[in-house]
């Protein structure tokens, strides 16, 4: 078996020894030799020795109460370090004869192949500079971790950096492992769950830090790389003001089923991103007027400076004084609205205009060495974030709209809106969108709920264009939804195009997306008002939360092909917007993989993506590691683009809807109609519990009910905790041993080596079985389960074992994962500390349910410490 890289080995030993004598200062010798013995027993009882369990055991029964806490965060600590200690080793020095990771080396590779494969240099160097790629960071609330403890976290990951040098002295060793002592004791005395929720006014500054701190820096640097690996191939260069990845943001915009974002909360946030960019355009402004002390410049440069002896820096003092009075008046308007002096910078070209004079001037002067430095990063930062630094979407439910509708067609007096059938609204939406007056007179007075419609629809109708991205209708079940929301802004004063965009989440409206696409491009008029592409979000999560991943997966890829027919018919450009989620239960998983995968014609050079939650942290939270994900990112884009996958060949086809018919039929059969589903789940999971984890500002439930009304996130998260994992494969198990029984074994494999499609399916259906543990989720039922419940419970881990045996003949492997032994080692150094914290969980949960303890005891700070621990060791939450 391959070993975990030495090096990882030693950063996980030394983070962990460190933590060590942090514990041993605090509660003595005699607790952390507990804590050894339960690290000992839980190593030796994944290896199958009856001593091993038994020490586990009689260990974690010997603690005290005053000891729950400490001993929980001890085992969640250790596993937040080797998190730190994995991320940091992805992008670790390499000596000079070793490669350096694939993903700097993968957009150079893939031209080279692109020009073996017949496209010309200067087709290929137009494509990349067409490429357009919007990540959309979401304030989804699955990031356990508090922004204090991810400030130390890097902090720890740039001093593995520092001491990650073979020339180091034996002083400044032993500084930089004081250092990292001093900061690994910083976080064990810090709590690492928050005392309240976050408003979404304070995710949004979250994802901006994530911004100030990390892409900042990436996405110039990605981009030097890919002009370069462009120069190598093609001998062309990339465009100054082309941005092939740009950034969005749901936070603070994303009020479905969140009463906490409000129109007043999205304009604040609007105005944040203003100040936000503002002030870190000014800090490369001082840097760049620092530098650019030279005299030489182009004539029209002279000309605009007034024939300054310092010409670069007379030009730049302007724009900082520009920038400083938007940042000023962005500031003061987020508490009292106020006129914009005039001054203030709207344009991005009066931004990117004074930065490319200087740039040709320099280049123009023989000084290009200098232009081609921090100057030219300026300018990529310039088109890709811009003024405003992200464009906001705003998300709202289509219910909320028919609702906002009907109260004003019954005022009106014209009827009720929300019980016409979709012709009488269509009827009635065109007509009032051809309509020159307004709709509503000036003495309405709507309710609560239809006044913040309005205001919402106000607020995007006075930002600036470029500030805005699209308007997301979530539950988008006909065209009616789409010019809904087209109505309400031009009530609002809309007077330019935006994107209106259904997303379309349940098995049913996926089915149905073409359809209603085709409708809505047909109808008179829509298509004046649609400037740009047509853009449609599909729903991962809800889907899968619906039918199960193995129907959803395949309606998420007929509904892409058929989207891809229909706009092609109408001659109108599409753009999809992929709602994945982090884990495969919500559509997630690798984004190179996945983008690979789509159906063929889909990904036309555009790709619109979600990125949510804790993965922001793990993808983007770094700056090398930002760097990596987003160089996959532009190379894969460009591949489907170029290199699409093939066509399904039709028994393909006929294989794939018999899975989805058996997969959402099981499904659905135990989610939906077993009688005793809903409360085994609440019993066998920290469900409720859940509840009571200040995560994200919104709340865990749409509204009462049972698991329809639970939201994608806690529906995952609840079962990741108890390792079931129960979402990411329930279905599979029947359709993949229903197809093998029917003799299609060599099908499926054939599906698997030629339809990246299916094999990307199988190969993330793998992975979150390696990560499923029967015995951990029958400890939880022993705990927790009443004895009615338990037989629901042994079927379903029956049926875990069932898509195990099915994954295994369909690989040919006797393990899950053999084919990568470095993943199953990380797995099992996992687990030797993940294993006390499911059974110290499943202790806390059983007396936290008998006691009713007070959020604040210790019992409930440990139980929801152990949930922060269990998700950062699988490091996924939902």
């Amino acid at each position: 078996m391959a070993k975990i890289d030495a090096r990882l080995r030693e950063n996980v030993h030394l983070l962990g020894e460190l933590l060590g004598n942090a514990i041993r200062e605090q509660h003595g010798d005699a607790f952390f030799d507990k804590i050894e013995r339960i690290r000992k027993g839980a190593k030796g009882a994944r290896r199958g020795s009856a001593d091993g369990a038994r020490l586990l055991q009689d260990t974690l029964d010997g603690l005290g109460d005053d000891e729950l806490l400490p001993m929980t965060r001890a085992f969640s600590q250790f596993l937040n370090l080797a998190n730190i200690a994995e991320q940091y080793h992805q992008v670790r020095r390499r000596g000079p004869d070793e490669a350096g990771p694939p993903e700097a080396g993968a957009l150079g590779g893939l031209l080279e192949r692109l020009k073996g494969e017949g496209f010309g240099q200067e087709f290929l160097a137009r494509q990349v500079g067409r490429l357009d790629i919007e990540l959309v960071l979401t304030a989804h609330p699955t990031e356990v971790s508090r922004r204090t403890l991810i400030q130390k976290y890097d902090a720890i990951a740039a001093q593995l950096a520092a001491r990650d040098h073979t020339d180091l002295g034996q002083g400044e060793l032993a500084k930089i492992e004081l250092r990292l002592q001093r900061l690994v004791a910083e976080a064990w005395h810090t709590e690492e769950i928050r005392r309240s929720r976050p408003t979404p006014v304070e995710e949004a500054k979250w994802g901006f830090a994530v911004i100030e701190n990390s892409l900042w820096q990436a996405l110039p640097n990605v981009l030097r790389q890919t002009d370069q690996a462009l120069k190598r191939s093609t001998g062309l260069h990339l465009p100054l003001d082309v941005a092939p990845i740009r950034f969005a943001s749901w936070m603070g915009g994303d009020r479905d089923g969140n009463p906490n974002v409000t129109a007043k909360v999205t304009r604040e946030v609007l105005l944040l991103a203003r100040w936000v960019a503002a002030d870190l355009f000014l800090r490369d402004i001082d840097g760049l007027i620092t530098a650019l002390s030279m005299q030489t410049a182009s004539d029209e440069l002279l000309n605009r400076s007034g024939q300054s002896a310092e010409p670069y820096r007379t030009l730049l003092r302007t724009l900082r004084e520009r920038l400083q009075a938007t940042r000023d008046w962005a500031n003061g308007a987020i508490e009292h609205d106020q006129p914009a002096p005039a001054q203030v910078l709207f344009d991005n070209q009066d931004l990117c205009e004074p930065l490319e004079l200087c740039y040709h001037s320099l280049h123009a002067c023989g000084m290009g060495m200098i232009a081609d430095g921090d100057l030219l990063d300026t300018l990529r930062r310039a088109a890709a974030f811009g003024l405003f630094l992200v464009r906001l979407d705003v998300r709202q439910d289509s219910s909320r709209h028919v609702a906002a509708l009907a109260e004003i067609t019954d005022y009106l007096g014209i009827g009720h809106y929300d019980q016409w059938d979709e012709q009488q609204r269509l009827d009635f939406l065109q007509s009032e969108l051809n309509n020159r007056r307004p709709l509503l007179p000036p003495n309405f007075q709507p309710s609560a709920e239809t006044a913040e419609v309005l205001d919402t629809c106000r607020v995007v109708a006075q930002a600036p264009a470029a500030s805005l991205g699209s308007y997301v209708i979530s539950m988008a079940r006909g065209a009616s939804d789409v010019l809904a929301v087209q109505l309400l802004l031009k009530e609002a004063g809309l007077q330019r195009p935006m994107r209106v965009v259904p997303l379309f989440e349940t098995l049913a409206d996926l089915d149905n997306a073409g359809p209603t696409i085709d409708k809505l491009l047909g109808l008179p008029g829509y298509r004046q008002r649609l400037h740009g592409p047509q853009e449609v979000m599909i729903g991962y999560s809800d889907s899968a939360k619906d039918a199960g991943t193995t129907a959803a997966a395949w309606a998420q890829y007929r509904a892409q092909e058929s989207l891809v027919e229909i706009c092609r018919a109408h001659q109108v450009e599409l753009l999809l917007f992929h709602g994945r989620g982090g884990t495969v239960g919500r559509g997630g998983g690798p984004a190179h993989a996945a983008i690979l995968s789509q159906p063929p014609g889909s990904v036309a050079g555009r790709f619109r993506t979600t990125e949510q939650g804790e993965m922001i942290r793990f993808k983007f939270g770094l700056p090398d590691i930002a760097e990596q994900n987003l160089s996959l990112y532009l190379a894969a884009v460009l591949e489907a683009t170029l290199l699409p996958p093939p066509m399904p060949e039709p028994d393909w086809r006929e294989t794939m809807e018999q899975l989805a018919a058996d997969g959402v039929s099981t499904y659905r059969s135990v989610v939906r109609d077993h009688p005793q589903f809903v409360e085994y789940f609440r019993q066998a999971t920290p469900e409720q519990e859940l509840g009571r984890l200040p995560l994200g500002s919104r709340p865990s439930k749409r509204r009462e009910g049972g698991v329809e009304s639970l939201r994608a996130i806690p529906w995952i998260f609840a079962w990741t905790q108890t390792r079931l994992m129960l979402p990411a494969w329930l279905g599979w198990e029947q359709a993949l041993r229903g197809a093998l029984e029917r003799g299609e074994s060599e099908r499926l494999k054939t599906m698997r080596q030629h339809w990246p499609f299916f094999s990307t399916r199988i190969d993330m259906l793998e992975m979150v079985l390696a990560k499923a543990d029967a015995e951990i989720a029958e400890r939880y039922d022993a705990r927790l389960v009443s004895a009615e419940l338990q037989p629901l419970g042994r079927d379903l881990r029956d049926r875990l074992s069932q898509a195990v045996a099915a994954v295994l003949e369909l690989t040919g492997q006797s393990e899950l994962l053999a084919h990568s032994p470095t993943t199953l080692e990380a797995f099992s150094l996992r687990n030797t500390y993940l294993d006390p914290l499911h059974l110290m969980q499943t202790e806390l949960l059983a007396r936290s349910r008998q006691q009713q303890s007070p959020a604040e005891s210790p019992l409930e700070q440990a139980l929801l410490v152990s949930v922060a621990g269990i998700a950062a060791g699988l490091r996924n939450t939902g």
